[in-house]
């Protein structure tokens, strides 16, 4: 938990799925930090991602899904160590829907003494996963600077796309869309240079839940950062988005379709929200967001201790 000597970049270890994960870190140094992402995932070998972490000399440890690392690995690791929970989780008792509970019964496997600190991605799930881990903050996952992208006037007609696994409820969503407009499904393997491509080629990006649960998906923030015009279901929480302004908000099947099709007649009605939302994306640029996280950790805990010391 040393401080860096001789004002030298902190090494920051970014830990997770390389597939989801590696476009919320940093791909590039920043005045204060270096960065290094280890794909790491539930059942890999954590003694080889350990030793990876060791060999780059981490000074902080940034592990996306937190309950992958097995119970009492990093307990003599000299490193600074966040855990990022990054899924959804039950925000009440009542109707609970089956995906959720699953997911929080994922994370009560987490050995908090593994953290100096837990962070989450939604504050109105917090509370659920207090009963596991204490949370430290809640922060939308930031967006990798290579991403960002001016945004460019709509093709005649616009480019859609929805990146995402099927679900019922998606497919629910996206079917008389799909029969009416060629719209782009990229379910499976786009991910690194080939999403960024992807992101190249789109003007038009949708947002639907996994599940008829509310939440936030950080898909939204990297259209955004891309420059594309994003059709929504409702989010909760915004994480300070705007609907209407950042992004346009659509409630049923019926109104996706619209809005696609009057994308279609009229390509440059919606430009203002298009730049909007371009603009409210630099709150979670990833060179932005992780130098503040990683000083905030290391007052506090030099502040305040932690239950690995």
């Amino acid at each position: 938990m040393r401080s860096p000597p001789g004002g030298r970049r902190r090494r920051v270890a970014f830990v997770g799925q390389e597939t989801y994960f590696r476009i919320c870190s940093l791909s590039r140094p920043t005045r204060s930090l270096e960065p290094l992402f280890v794909d790491y995932r539930a059942g890999a070998d954590a003694e080889l991602m350990l030793d990876t972490v060791t060999r780059f000399r981490a000074d902080v440890v940034i592990v996306f899904r937190p309950e992958t690392v097995p119970p009492g690995l990093f307990a003599g690791l000299d490193a600074l160590t966040v855990g990022w929970s990054t899924e959804p989780l039950p925000r009440g008792r009542r109707n609970v829907h089956p995906d959720l509970s699953w997911r929080l019964s994922e994370l009560a496997l987490v050995d908090r003494t593994n953290f100096d600190r837990v962070v989450t991605f939604d504050p109105l799930s917090a509370a659920a996963a207090e009963a596991h881990v204490p949370v430290w903050r809640s922060v939308p996952l930031p967006v990798d600077d290579m991403v960002y992208g001016p945004p460019r006037p709509l093709a005649g007609p616009p480019r859609v796309v929805f990146v995402g696994y099927s679900t019922e409820h998606r497919e629910r969503w996206l079917v008389e869309a799909k029969h009416r407009f060629d719209i782009v499904h990229a379910a499976h393997g786009v991910h690194g240079n080939r999403l960024l491509e992807l992101f190249g080629r789109t003007d038009v990006a949708i947002n639907l839940h996994g599940e008829p649960y509310p939440t936030f998906e950080n898909r939204v923030s990297l259209h955004l950062a891309a420059g594309h015009l994003v059709l929504s279901e409702p989010l909760s929480p915004l994480q300070g988005l705007e609907p209407g302004i950042d992004f346009l908000e659509v409630r049923s099947p019926k109104q996706l379709e619209l809005a696609i099709a009057g994308l279609h007649e009229h390509p440059r009605t919606f430009s203002r929200i298009q730049v909007r939302g371009r603009l409210k994306a630099e709150r979670f640029r990833a060179s932005r967001v992780y130098p503040r996280l990683v000083a905030d950790l290391a007052a506090d805990v030099a502040a305040f201790g932690s239950e690995r010391c």
